[in-house]
């Protein structure tokens, strides 16, 4: 048995990926423990089969906070056994590189993204010279990694030289009561007019456009997460007077989310193309949509096009404007033919597109370095 830590920046009760991935290690008889960072409004930590701890951090944005966090990480690492550290991220990478250096441990890059390409680093530029230089001088002295598509696999290839696997983010195969959910709800009129969007409110993530374009919408936005730009969303569904159709749930745990998701009629897969990252990217709730059986309309881009190509799961995009997710989402609210093939295509889709092969993909990777 290895004991693992792995290092995430983030709320460890809502990172749904590091709970399936530390899961399946712990499953395997490996020790595993995951850090994270300790918010002003965290709730108590859930109990998951592995091992957790959250570091308190003084500042909750910015540079400090990423400053702060790295050292209280980096002096933490340094007394906890481990025979393998896992950055998740560029943000954890240097306290992982210097620790596993200086006690002579193997460490394993997870780039769940390509943070360098992310739109609010690349639309800042000084920010955005200080991350290419941690990529630049951490990545090339990683040896073993993973990351979520080949897309992702070549461009790090043809930076740093370094050959990592794919590990994709696909969920836990649900239990059939999310079948009967579906079923059920197509009688519910709210079922009807309900529209999810689950993730982070962050920048790149089009919500200047998806907020104005429910001016247009016979629908009800639900959006499940924070970010980085939920404060200016809060502003635009001021702005656009839609307060009656959108609403902001915040943070909601992984459990409850489950029973949410397979209740909308409709999900939302759109972000901005601007950053290699998100044109690239094959992000965690494309799959959780489908994994639910809610039709979904995506950006028509290449890692969601290829899926979508052998699926049919959802209506793709071509851009995000808001005359264009508003008709998108008004037909798939209305087009009842539509959204039972698509939805049917998801439920049979999910038998497939589930973590139980990529859980083999997963130990497999530790079990050669090891």
């Amino acid at each position: 048995m290895a004991t693992l830590v792995f290092t995430v920046t983030n709320d460890l009760n809502y990172d749904q990926r590091m709970q399936r991935i530390c899961t399946s290690l712990k499953n395997n008889g490996h020790d595993v423990l995951l850090i994270g960072r300790k918010k002003t409004r965290s709730i108590p930590l859930q109990k998951q089969a592995f091992r957790q701890k959250r570091l308190n951090s003084f500042f909750q944005k910015g540079p400090g906070m990423y400053i702060e966090y790295n050292f209280r990480l980096f002096f933490y690492l340094l007394f906890q056994k481990m025979d393998v550290i896992c950055a998740i991220d560029l943000d954890t990478i240097l306290p992982c590189y210097f620790v596993s250096l200086l006690r002579r441990k193997k460490r394993v890059y997870d780039a769940h993204e390509l943070f360098t390409e992310m739109k609010e680093i690349v639309s800042r530029p000084v920010i955005r010279k200080w991350w290419l230089a941690v990529e630049k001088f951490a990545v090339p002295k990683f040896k073993y990694g993973y990351t979520v598509n080949e897309s992702l696999v070549d461009e790090f290839k043809k930076r740093y030289n370094v050959q990592y696997k794919v590990v994709r983010n696909l969920p836990v195969l649900g239990t059939p009561s999310v079948n009967e959910n579906i079923e059920q709800g197509t009688a519910n009129k709210e079922f009807l007019k309900m529209i999810i969007y689950q993730g982070a409110v962050n920048e790149g993530r089009s919500f200047e456009t998806i907020i104005p374009a429910m001016q247009f919408v016979n629908g009800r936005l639900v959006i499940c997460g924070e970010g980085n730009f939920f404060e200016q969303t809060k502003h635009l569904i001021k702005q656009y007077k839609v307060e009656e159709k959108v609403e902001l749930r915040g943070y909601v745990p992984p459990a409850e989310l489950k029973k949410i998701t397979p209740a909308a009629r409709v999900a939302l897969m759109i972000f901005e193309a601007t950053g290699m990252n998100q044109f690239n990217s094959l992000s965690n709730r494309f799959f959780d949509y489908i994994m639910a059986g809610v039709p979904q309309i995506c950006v028509n881009y290449p890692e969601y096009k290829a899926i979508n190509d052998k699926y049919n799961i959802a209506v793709m995009i071509d851009d995000t404007s808001i005359e264009t997710i508003a008709s998108a989402l008004n037909k798939l609210l209305s087009d009842d033919y539509l959204h039972q093939q698509l939805q049917k295509n998801c439920m049979q889709a999910r038998l497939e597109l589930n973590w139980s092969s990529e859980e083999k993909i997963l130990i497999q990777f530790y079990s050669s370095i090891l």
